[in-house]
Formats: structure tokens, sequence, C-alpha cells
């Protein structure tokens, strides 16, 4: 078996083998994979993270022996709270953004391998889960992102990679994808008595999951349409104030932190 890590701030994970294929979501810097397969000059590979997996070009594949990779996937990596940033090495600089990995960083330098390199930005407590409050700040910071179908970054992400980005920002691993994600948690049965946090769920007319969001106070979703933005949740769905209608159908409503 051969392992890897992302040393470049995203790299797209697509769902063929081909330039012109689906993006399906992105590796982030400092994230690590196990490649199943090879096909020309393109890998399959799997995420150590939550297990997601996709084709990557070759050239984008950093190597990483057996023994760090096991080491990675026993360990809790602390990920970057700046909006941009940069990681340093001898020799060159890597702009790093909010989500981003940062390997066995200890405040100072992190470890690619046997590469050590430094990094002077926020970084979230790997150690700990943050409360709901900050959950809610991290989600805020995502403000205006455009949308893009399988990103997972401030420069372009979708619903549910929003989702599993400020969540696991904050310490709480999420699958990727929404109609995984409504596995988790517990019901919450009304609108009513949503708290911030809460992940609202939304159905197409054959009734299968297509969209996810972010409850915040007094009935506000943050979710991704068109770019990060706060709309209204009723029993309905989502409303647009400003486009005077719906956009999505709730489905179900889950808690994924209590208290």
């Amino acid at each position: 078996m051969e392992y890897g890590i992302s040393s470049l701030s995203l790299v797209p994970m697509r769902a063929e083998p081909a330039d012109r294929a689906e993006q399906v979501s992105q590796l982030l810097f400092g994230e690590c994979y196990t490649i199943l397969n090879t096909q020309g000059n393109w890998l399959q590979v799997e995420l150590a993270t939550d297990r997601y997996r996709g084709w990557i070009d070759q050239k984008q594949h950093t190597p990483v022996t057996a023994a760090y990779f096991q080491e990675w996937k026993e360990s809790r990596h602390p990920r970057v709270l700046d909006l941009l940033q940069v990681v340093k090495g001898q020799e060159a600089v890597i702009p790093v953004g909010i989500g981003n990995y940062l390997p066995f960083f200890d405040g100072q330098h992190l470890r690619l391998n046997e590469q050590l390199l430094q990094f002077n930005g926020r970084a979230a407590n790997a150690e700990a889960v943050s409360p709901v409050a900050e959950l809610v700040q991290v989600a805020l910071s995502f403000l205006k992102a455009p949308y893009q179908w399988g990103g997972k970054s401030v420069f372009g992400v979708d619903c549910s990679g929003f989702v599993q980005q400020v969540y696991g920002v904050c310490g709480y691993q999420l699958p990727r994808d929404a109609y995984q994600q409504v596995e988790a948690g517990e019901e919450v049965h009304f609108v009513a008595q949503t708290q911030p946090g809460d992940l609202a769920f939304f159905s197409n007319a054959e009734g299968r999951i297509i969209h996810v969001g972010l409850l915040l106070e007094n009935q506000q979703i943050i979710h991704a349409h068109g770019e990060i933005r706060i709309d209204t949740l009723d029993h309905q769905g989502i409303y647009q104030q400003d486009r005077k209608r719906y956009s999505h159908q709730l489905r179900i409503i889950k808690r994924i932190i209590n208290g």
C-alpha cells in the first residue's frame, strides 16, 4: 500500500481519471490519503479523514511513508483558523486557508513527512472541541464564499463541504456529503426548537437529500446557494427574502452538539 499527503493548498478530487471529469471533492493542505489504484497519470485515493474517494493528478501527489501515515491517522491535527495564511519552508511559501491541516503542529512548526515547515497564524486546538459560539463564528467567516461543486474552501465551497469544514475546524468529523451527514446526530422535531449549530437537511421531489445548512439564532440559516449566505428557515424550507421565494424544501433537522 502507498500513501500520500497534500502539500498544496487544494487538490481537486475527480469522479474519473480525467481533467474533464466532475470534481467531487478536494484534498486540503496537510491531509493524508491512501492510494487505491492507478490509471495512467491518475491516482485513485481514499482520504484518511472521512474515507472519501476520488482521482487526483499524479503530479499533485506527495508521497509519505507508511509510518508517517499511521502516525498521522492516529493523531489529532490543528486546523488553520485564519481565512488566509502561509506555511513557510526553506524553498517555498505555501498559501493555506481556513480548515487546512497543520500536521503535528507544535505552535511554531509542522511536519510533512521529514520536512519541517513554519506557521505563524491562528490554529484551532486539536485536543478539544469548540463550543457552539465558536462554531457559529467559523461559519460566519465563510460568508460570501462562492459556491463551487466539490469545493471545500473560502474560494469555492459546496453546501456539504461548508458544513464539514465548519464542524471539522471545531473538532467534529462529519462525512463529506449531505446524504451521509444526515445520519449523524439526533432529530429536532420543530423549527421553533432549533439551536445554533443544528443542521437542516433538504430534499428534492424524489425525497433524496440534496442540501444542508447550519442554523443560527432566530431561525436563520447559513448555507451555500450561489454563495455562502444567510436566509430564513421555517417549517416549509428556506425562504430567501431578497428573492421573495423558497429555495429548498425542508426534510429534517439534526442536532450534532447537545447543550
